[in-house]
């Protein structure tokens, strides 16, 4: 398998989450090429299953990928750039499933002892794929023994990994709140019930939660990223809304901000005389490798001569934690070199991690397997 030539036909096509049609046809005819005799695919949604038989099987290892895309208008000046206008792979999942794709022919073609399933689940960032899929028959029916995945990383050189005992991503939540008030003539304000003075007081109280309310050992982060409102600059707005994320390393931070969000919020309905409601979007649980899962993989690393270094806790959010939740497993970094953010409109990963990820994956398969 070309990895290179799979990973950019993968980067021209990216879709959102739970409309990656054509990424699934994609996958399927990757798939379809490769020996048959011990290959059972099932599909969910826009995902897939993909199960191979082992020699003498006793147990069933997992491995998971996300095959979704960003509403980003990319900027990267590739000649291979997206097909599909204001979608970007800027969280690097062409990556993900090159690799998964890679490991998959691996083991297919050198078959190990037990069985393994390979999830290419969708909706990783948003609304959320990982929890209704292993809530559905189709994951229960194959549910793994032990599970395990990557994201990739530009804090990191290419090919290099890191993982750490305990938190790597974050708890995460969306934040989406509408004010509702009364509009009106902007020469009357007395008149009127004005969102947007209510929501930028609602923006600039939010400030003290984190500062004044969370314990300073206990990291958390809440931004508000868009707010919008109102239809013309002299009429006074009746709906405004703000729209942001709330991170931490704990359920009881999360639970403590948005238990004071909410105060806030109703303080700011009997202050400004309006309503305001509340929607908290796609939650997504802290991913945390538990010593026994991660260390034998940290010890393969070493003694295999991957370049491996222990890495930081990670503000970011990915619903892999729903997995480890769950059962035992873990996840790790894979370094893609020097380029801009995950989520930008140029963020160009360098392309020789993309056989690395293959070789560690595939390798620790056949390792524990």
């Amino acid at each position: 398998m070309d990895y290179v030539a799979v990973r950019r036909a993968l980067h021209q096509i990216p879709e959102i989450g739970f409309e990656e049609v054509e990424t699934q046809a994609f996958l399927l005819d990757q798939i379809g090429r490769l020996p048959q005799e011990r290959l059972q695919v099932k599909k969910w949604k826009t995902g897939l299953l993909v199960r191979v038989a082992g020699t003498n099987p006793s147990r069933l290892i997992g491995y998971r990928t996300d095959i979704d895309a960003l509403p980003v208008k990319e900027n990267t000046g590739y000649p291979f750039q997206s097909k599909h206008d204001g979608k970007m792979h800027a969280c690097g999942h062409d990556f993900h499933m090159t690799i998964a794709l890679g490991a998959l022919e691996n083991v297919v073609s050198n078959p190990v002892k037990d069985d393994t399933l390979f999830i290419f689940q969708p909706a990783e960032e948003g609304p959320g794929g990982a929890l209704p899929l292993m809530e559905s028959d189709e994951f229960q029916a194959w549910k793994p023994d032990l599970i395990f995945g990557l994201h990739v990383s530009p804090d990191f050189p290419a090919g290099t990994v890191a993982t750490k005992e305990g938190i790597l991503f974050a708890n995460t939540s969306e934040l989406f709140i509408d004010f509702f008030g009364k509009g009106g003539h902007a020469a009357y304000p007395h008149l009127t019930h004005d969102t947007i003075v209510a929501a930028s007081h609602f923006v600039v109280g939010l400030q003290t939660i984190v500062a004044r309310r969370v314990n300073p050992l206990n990291a958390a982060v809440l931004t508000i990223g868009k707010m919008s409102g109102g239809t013309k600059q002299n009429i006074i707005a009746e709906h405004a809304r703000v729209e942001g994320t709330i991170r931490t390393l704990n359920q009881e931070t999360m639970a403590l901000i948005k238990n004071d969000i909410e105060c806030h919020a109703k303080a700011i309905e009997l202050a400004y005389h309006c309503e305001s409601k509340i929607d908290y979007g796609a939650n997504y649980y802290q991913v945390y490798n538990r010593k026994e899962d991660v260390d034998p993989f940290i010890r393969f690393c070493a003694s295999n001569g991957f370049p491996y270094v222990i890495c930081g806790d990670a503000m970011t959010g990915e619903d892999f934690g729903y997995f480890l939740k769950e059962l035992p497993g873990f996840m790790f970094w894979l370094g893609v070199g020097e380029t801009s953010s995950l989520h930008s409109a140029d963020f160009k990963p360098d392309e020789s991690a993309l056989a690395q990820g293959v070789k560690v994956v595939s390798t620790y398969l056949r390792e524990i397997l």
